[in-house]
């Protein structure tokens, strides 16, 4: 492992705050409104519910094998992150139990609040572990192995797995709790996948056309956004010519579709949506705009 820093040090207090949001997502929501839940915490859920064993101790019995299996994908590193997340986990599954929490709440009769409430708060908890490189274990692990190699979306494989323990859950829930669980489960993987990736949004043009000169002259006059030129060939008529490739605000798309338009209206614009966007006037600090100038 690489030498400890500050950084490291932040990475691993989010990825305790993130168990302990989604630790209070379950004890204080999930469990006493009987909603399940996927993965390891439903299974623990499960136990709990058939023969009272403590939810973080069988979360933490359960997470061993998973842990081994994460040892040969995941690295040193990655590994002492996730038996960070699982021990933390596991410490929180136990201590919001003696925090009566749940009476403050007023959830209790309202399975329509508490799927949302559930859901969100477990992504926003799992969505801050994932962030910052942990993991809570569980299937965290190998939603984490398969993002690592293929590029799979987390809350995507969180949420078929979360659909499979559903199903065996069906043995003490009836098909209400259930159906309520699956809408805390769509929930989770929505919010988990927005605070992974980031919130600051924006959209991604390629521009073709004949006059891109002069379109860039008048993206760099109106808009103060950098762009950058990329070789492309026609497909059809083998003719080179340059493609414009800049990142905007969603809140500039319209004033740059009336640009290009007042330009070239027969240009291709290509708009891609850009998930996080990290440099010069996005998360850095944003150049001045001159109002008087810049219309």
């Amino acid at each position: 492992m690489s030498k400890f820093n500050k950084h490291n040090l932040l990475e691993l207090l989010m990825i305790m705050l993130g168990c302990a949001i989604y630790g209070i997502s379950l004890d204080m929501i999930s469990a006493p409104n009987n909603l399940t839940d996927g993965g390891i915490s439903g299974i623990s859920l499960l136990l709990r519910h058939f023969w009272g064993i403590n939810m973080g101790l069988s979360s933490l019995l359960l997470n061993i094998p998973l842990i081994i299996l994460g040892y040969r994908y995941m690295g040193k590193r990655l590994l002492a992150y996730t038996i960070w997340g699982t021990l933390w986990l596991s410490f929180f599954l136990w201590f919001w139990r003696l925090v009566p929490i749940i009476s403050q709440l007023n959830l209790e009769h309202d399975l329509f609040l508490s799927s949302i409430m559930a859901g969100a708060l477990s992504g926003i908890g799992l969505g801050l572990v994932f962030r910052y490189n942990g993991t809570s274990g569980g299937t965290d692990i190998i939603a984490r192995i398969l993002q690592m190699n293929y590029g799979i979306s987390s809350g995507k494989i969180l949420l078929i797995c979360d659909a499979l323990v559903l199903f065996a859950s069906l043995s003490y829930l009836d098909i209400k709790h259930i159906m309520y669980t699956l809408v805390a489960s769509f929930i989770l993987s929505r919010v988990m996948d927005a605070v992974q990736q980031g919130t600051t949004s924006a959209r991604g043009l390629l521009i073709i056309s004949n006059k891109y000169q002069e379109i860039a002259k008048m993206i760099d006059l109106k808009l103060d956004r950098g762009f950058t030129y990329l070789e492309a060939q026609g497909g059809y008529s083998k003719h080179k010519r340059p493609v414009i490739y800049l990142v905007v605000s969603p809140r500039e798309l319209p004033a740059i579709k009336d640009l290009i338009a007042a330009e070239d209206p027969k240009a291709f614009v290509s708009v891609i949506k850009v998930h996080e966007a990290v440099g010069e006037g996005f998360t850095y600090k944003q150049k001045q705009r001159h109002f008087l100038i810049r219309k």
